[in-house]
């Protein structure tokens, strides 16, 4: 579950919208992955300082896009139609993010790599690959 952090929302009067704009972000931009659990409602509301309701209408909205499905007593996730990546590569991302970051490799020598490599990972003999 991704913690929902005042630094990523207006100074004054967080609205429905707000909250909406902000998980519609989260999700599109794959930061939350498919089937990936969003906080309560309740607690969203309390992170954000607004009324229950305001969060609520959020999610509402978050669903009627086709974002996220709400289910009784199972919370409120990523649907699977939404998210950019299937959850497990969404990790194993977030994984390499975090290692390169680490290592002090920048993102564009990453992504370089990666563009390198994606094409011509099936196509390199499996002698030559480095593992």
């Amino acid at each position: 579950m991704t913690p929902v952090t005042t630094g990523e929302m207006p100074e004054e009067g967080v609205s429905a919208r707000d909250i909406y704009a902000l998980f519609r972000g989260l999700i599109v931009s794959g930061r939350l992955g498919a089937n990936e659990r969003l906080p309560t409602v309740r607690q969203t509301a309390t992170d954000l300082g607004v009324a229950p309701g305001t969060a609520a209408k959020a999610y509402k909205m978050l669903e009627q896009e086709g974002l996220v499905v709400s289910r009784t007593a199972a919370g409120t996730r990523v649907a699977a139609s939404a998210a950019v990546l299937p959850l497990p590569v969404l990790r194993r991302v977030r994984d390499l993010v975090d290692e390169a970051t680490a290592a002090g490799s920048s993102a564009d020598d990453v992504v370089d790599v990666l563009r390198a490599l994606w094409p011509t990972a099936s196509a390199v003999p499996t002698a030559m690959r480095v593992d």
